[in-house]
């Protein structure tokens, strides 16, 4: 008898729709068709003690399982339940009329019990628009895959509870999560607040010029001087997610296996911290079995890499073009696949090996010509991305001890997003553009006119303190966002002069 169940591969971000197809005939081999890797082949042991161990009988006849399509390649472990059903089915122990209406995805343990799964988000969608009535996985996984409307989401336990269902001797409970709702609950619930931080007034306010417009941000200072604390705080004052980037970065955390059981939909922006020991595969994602890299969990986000230089050359330089195409595609010999990468990038470094070059009390005890080695070691393209370099120094005593309430993030956050809305009717017709820091040159042109005196001002500015050309651009989107912070409509002097700050890096001489 043949019978088909329904399951979904995950390439990507997004799921395909598989047809497990189950024959049984005379015989007494099993065979496992449609280019299914070791994880699926090992099936047959998994499937077989489940049946048998939860009571039901595993059949000693031919059984040809096939994946279908056959030309794509299916990994993983989560495709043990709709063959373990098709199987039962196949052999008459439950009836096969409602299989066609549910995407059934599971790892089957020894004893029967159902463990969780990647990726349920996208194949939830993926079953909603391919008509699906429902969607039975594990229970771990079914908050994830209940946010998709017009989809019945059953978290089962064990191939029991599934037998019983379609047989109609146990009715599963479908889970139910309002969307809006659990989009709202949590949307400004962060742990940390920019009311920890004492003294830093100026890097607060670099942080929010970052948050408003966009722009990659570095941090040079001493050690201790708040780096990581600052930079941990910033998603506190980016604008919050709205739905539709909710649901994306959601996927790219289903696909990862990095959603805890309780969350449904990931409501707060990302921060990733990778240490600087990390591959250039895991951040920009890859390996055998391509997987999103710390770049992609960031998307929507922020990636901090603290302590740049130590990061290895070649994982620093595969970046580069993620941070301008806000994507990254993994290419292999039978398929390639394309993960989103929008971040905000934020880094830190100190001055020099010893962390005390320009330190207003201690001195730096680095050999002549160190420092500029040290510094040599982040590339010019790479630094060339980076709008913002800011220098960090040490907060004093009376400051640390001081009770004076700094300002909070959500009143900081409240200028950022007013900001942003001045961008997005900028950029209104324009899909791919969303904030100052996506512009092109062309565009730079367009919407960063400067005065006259503008002009001389940053030429005067450029030629004093050595600034190298690749500045000019960086420059004027900083002060364009710097301008509608102050709800400004030209980019005044003012503004002009306080982005030239935010340039430490390109001055002739900085380490000299």
């Amino acid at each position: 008898m043949l019978v088909k169940t329904y399951g979904s591969a995950v390439y990507g971000v997004n799921a395909l729709t598989i047809t497990i197809e189950v024959n049984i005939s005379a015989g007494t081999k099993y065979y496992m068709v449609g280019l299914p890797d070791n994880a699926v082949k090992e099936s047959l042991q998994r499937v077989a003690s489940a049946i048998n161990v939860s009571g039901f009988r595993m059949p000693k006849q031919k059984i040809v399982v096939n994946l279908a399509p056959a030309d794509i390649k299916k990994e993983g472990s989560s495709y043990d339940l709709p063959i373990a059903i098709g199987i039962l089915a196949a052999s008459g122990q439950i009836p096969a009329e409602e299989l066609e209406d549910y995407f059934i995805m599971g790892e089957l343990s020894l004893d029967g019990s159902i463990q969780p799964i990647r990726g349920a988000l996208p194949i939830a969608i993926q079953a909603q628009q391919d008509g699906f009535k429902g969607f039975i996985l594990p229970k771990q996984n079914v908050r994830e895959a209940a946010i998709v409307n017009d989809l019945i989401a059953y978290g089962v336990e064990n191939l029991a509870q599934v037998v019983a269902f379609f047989n109609k001797s146990e009715v599963l409970e479908q889970v139910k999560v309002n969307t809006r709702e659990e989009f709202l609950k949590n949307i400004n619930n962060y742990e940390h607040d920019f009311a920890d931080v004492k003294g830093q007034e100026n890097i607060k306010r670099a942080l929010e010029i970052a948050a408003a417009g966009g722009h990659n941000v570095i941090l040079i200072g001493p050690p201790g001087a708040g780096k990581t604390m600052l930079a941990k705080r910033l998603p506190t004052i980016l604008p919050p997610l709205n739905l539709n980037e909710a649901l994306e970065t959601t996927k790219i955390h289903s696909v990862a296996g990095k959603l805890a059981a309780s969350d449904a939909l990931m409501t707060s922006r990302p921060y990733r911290s990778p240490h600087h020991t990390i591959s250039d595969v895991a951040l920009v994602g890859g390996g055998m079995n391509p997987q999103p890299g710390e770049i992609s969990l960031a998307h929507n986000g922020v990636l901090f890499l603290d302590e740049l230089p130590e990061f290895k050359r070649t994982v620093l330089e595969v970046m580069r073009q993620p941070l301008e195409d806000r994507k990254v595609a993994i290419s292999r010999a039978r398929f390639s696949v394309e993960y989103p990468a929008s971040f905000m990038l934020v880094a830190s470094m100190n001055p020099c090996p010893c962390g005390f070059y320009n330190h207003p009390e201690k001195d730096c005890v680095c050999a002549p010509g160190v420092v500029q080695k040290y510094l040599s070691k982040i590339s010019g393209p790479l630094l060339d991305r980076i709008d913002l370099h800011v220098e960090v120094t040490p907060v004093d005593f009376t400051e640390l001890a001081s009770s004076h309430e700094t300002e909070k993030s959500n009143h900081i956050r409240t200028r950022v997003i007013k900001a942003r809305e001045i961008q997005d009717l900028r950029f209104a017709d324009r899909e791919d553009l969303h904030c100052n820091a996506q512009m092109s040159p062309k565009m730079v042109r367009k919407v960063c006119r400067i005065s006259e005196a503008g002009t001389n001002l940053l030429k005067t500015a450029m030629e004093r303190l050595g600034l190298s050309a690749r500045a000019y651009d960086r420059i004027l989107k900083v002060a364009r966002t710097i301008a509608d912070l102050a709800d400004s409509e030209n980019i005044e002097l003012e503004h002009l002069a306080e982005s030239i700050n935010y340039r430490s890096l390109d001055r002739d001489g900085w380490a000299g």
